[in-house]
């Protein structure tokens, strides 16, 4: 099992980039195999959608570090660990800059990126953004296009319903060949299908914690991963190439045994191989985050 960390990005966190550097070089020294960030844009006063079906909007959301720079950051201070995005909300960018921020930071990492896209779920942050949000499903796939023909052809020419563009040259490529790895995150059985024929695998969540108690996150990952590699096939895709990066989400409450048991269920029952723990609700700053990743890390390969 891979095991990776979110950078410090949100809430507390957040407050003290200075740090991120040195956290991805502790982690990395530490042993963990990877390092993620996400894609939040604001917190909503009064959400029109909340966060994982609740009605509110978690503080942490009300300090967020942009992905970009933190993942260049990590880039720089790292030799080893992966670099991921879970996930970054593809249709908010226009996907001629979006290939190359991925294409930049898969370069300064010698090809260590790992691209998580997704939708997104908040009114709010389209509204921002100023994209409509039923537009969503068609912008990412066509996001997806762009990506394609950005990392593997030269010239690049696009012509699609949202974006256009033009025949141009674009000699730099990303180090990871053909292109890097995309992971869709999907819940949705549109999204799920999309992710079975599109993508090189998926990323589902587990959460942890007292208020999950009465479910079985593990069971249904194991069950939901069987029947995507289904639809895998059915799509004339390989089902034995496509991949699953866990992110296990715990709530302020999990304890670090409750983060490493549902790491280790996830290989035994799921076949999951490389996740990666959400530590923005455990930890206020760096030291912290440091000391629970290698806590998680010892508990976890001892199982």
């Amino acid at each position: 099992m891979r095991i990776g960390f979110t950078l410090p990005q949100f809430g507390e966190l957040a407050h003290h980039p200075q740090h991120a550097a040195r956290f991805a070089r502790q982690a990395e020294a530490l042993g963990a195999d990877s390092l993620w960030v996400g894609d939040r844009l604001l917190a909503p006063v009064d959400p029109k959608v909340g966060y994982a079906g609740t009605d509110v909007i978690p503080p942490e959301f009300r300090a967020v570090l942009d992905p970009f720079a933190l993942l260049a950051t990590a880039a720089a201070a790292t030799e080893r660990v992966q670099l991921g995005t879970n996930v970054i909300n593809a249709p908010w960018y226009a996907p001629a800059l979006l290939a190359r921020s991925f294409t930049s930071i898969d370069l300064l990492s010698a090809g260590r990126l790992l691209v998580g896209l997704g939708t997104g779920w908040s009114p709010e942050e389209y509204e921002t953004t100023g994209i409509p949000m039923d537009e969503r499903g068609r912008r990412l796939d066509e996001c997806l296009d762009v990506l394609t023909a950005w990392w593997t052809q030269n010239p690049v020419e696009h012509r699609g319903e949202h974006w256009t563009v033009p025949a141009s040259h674009i000699d730099l490529k990303p180090a990871a060949r053909p292109r890097p790895p995309v992971y869709l995150g999907a819940f949705a059985p549109a999204a799920l299908t999309r992710a079975a024929r599109r993508a090189d695998g998926w990323l589902p969540i587990a959460p942890v914690g007292r208020k999950y108690a009465g479910t079985d996150s593990i069971a249904a990952l194991a069950q939901n991963l069987a029947g995507l590699r289904e639809t895998v096939e059915r799509e004339g895709r390989d089902p034995a190439r496509f991949d699953a990066i866990l992110r296990v989400n715990p709530d302020d409450d999990a304890s670090v045994e409750d983060i490493a048991t549902t790491i280790t269920r996830a290989e035994g029952e799921a076949g999951v191989e490389h996740c990666f723990v959400e530590l923005s609700y455990l930890a206020k700053e760096a030291d912290q985050a440091l000391d629970l990743a290698q806590r998680v890390l010892e508990r976890a390969r001892a199982s």
